[in-house]
């Protein structure tokens, strides 16, 4: 499986890129914008194809996931003890953990979770070039949850990801800084396929 967080800030032709990966079977796309409005960001989704809302993961302003067809979430590892109970039932729900003993507490209430940083993160300078986290997912207990590998990852990387023992990997940086989005994104899927 390969996913793809959207960038903080804008970006150039940013919805031609989103709709052209859903395209090209993008299996998620996860909606981070932190500090977006809910008017901001209703307007966002709506510029996405309604066929794809459903593989929407949103990060903040859930009231909006019944809104648009939603029913995926995503909470921060600080967030996941504040999730209203009810959320596990009307909801799949995702998370974040930066350690693999973290992982392996989750309970299968959780569809998977991204592990991060995997590799030096290619959109934040100087973030997780001392990472062990590759290294350390050999010691994966947990099969209730899935793991998704981010941080670092692109077309040069990815293979590496996918001889450990992930579920699968999440873009950042790798698209969005990128001058060929598509391609960066379609090589990196083939990879994954070929593995």
């Amino acid at each position: 499986m390969i996913l793809v967080i959207t960038p903080e800030n804008p970006v150039q032709n940013e919805m031609m890129v989103i709709n052209h990966l859903f395209r090209e079977k993008l299996d998620l796309l996860h909606v981070r914008k932190p500090g977006m409005s809910i008017e901001a960001m209703r307007e966002y989704i709506s510029r996405i194809d309604p066929d794809y809302h459903c593989q929407l993961v949103l990060h903040s302003h859930y009231s909006l996931a019944d809104e648009f067809g939603i029913s995926r979430i995503h909470f921060r590892e600080s967030d996941r003890q504040n999730v209203p109970d009810h959320f596990f039932d009307e909801f799949i729900l995702s998370t974040s953990v930066h350690t693999i003993d973290c992982f392996n507490e989750l309970d299968a209430r959780w569809e998977y979770a991204f592990i991060s940083p995997v590799f030096p993160s290619i959109s934040k300078k100087g973030y997780g070039t001392d990472s062990g986290i590759l290294e350390s997912i050999q010691y994966r207990k947990n099969d209730r949850s899935g793991l998704i590998a981010l941080g670092g990852i692109s077309q040069h990387t990815i293979d590496a990801v996918f001889t450990e023992d992930v579920d699968g990997a999440a873009l950042l940086g790798a698209i969005w800084q990128s001058e060929e989005p598509i391609q960066v994104y379609t090589a990196c899927r083939q990879c994954a396929l070929s593995l």
